[in-house]
């Protein structure tokens, strides 16, 4: 059995998380000793690597625990995780094109930048200025 502390270090998950998981039921309610302290099993975790791989690939939580109930189920088809996968693909594959309409509009801000003083700087002007954008669809 592994303390709060020694599953933290184990699973590289900070305490408070583990405690947030426990109280949104990602991880369920750990025993607890005598003293009242925490003490989780193998089955913890591997539960928490499970989740913090899954957060590491962006995985939202609400996915996380779909996947978690999904692999409560080992005898039935993997199409539901398949379907979840897909839906992060896609999530990443959006992020990852604002993130390169949003260098592209630095690098353009940046190379109109006419190196004088602030009152004619570009990186200024169209930070003031959305419309002084080329491309608007670089918002988070």
């Amino acid at each position: 059995m592994l303390t709060i502390g020694k599953l933290s270090k184990a699973a590289g998950v900070k305490v408070p998380t583990i405690r947030y998981y426990e109280q949104i039921g990602i991880l369920p309610e750990a025993e607890r000793s005598s003293g009242n302290q925490r003490l989780y099993g193998s089955d913890a975790l591997d539960r928490l690597s499970f989740v913090r791989h899954a957060r590491e690939l962006g995985f939202p939580l609400e996915a996380i625990r779909e996947l978690l109930s999904l692999s409560d189920q080992p005898e039935i088809a993997c199409a539901a995780a398949d379907e979840i996968a897909t839906r992060q693909l896609v999530t990443v594959k959006d992020r990852i094109t604002r993130l390169q309409a949003l260098q592209g509009e630095l690098e353009r801000m940046i190379a109109q930048c006419a190196h004088g003083t602030i009152s004619d700087c570009r990186v200024i002007e169209v930070l003031g200025n959305h419309e002084l954008c080329v491309s608007h669809d670089h918002g988070g």
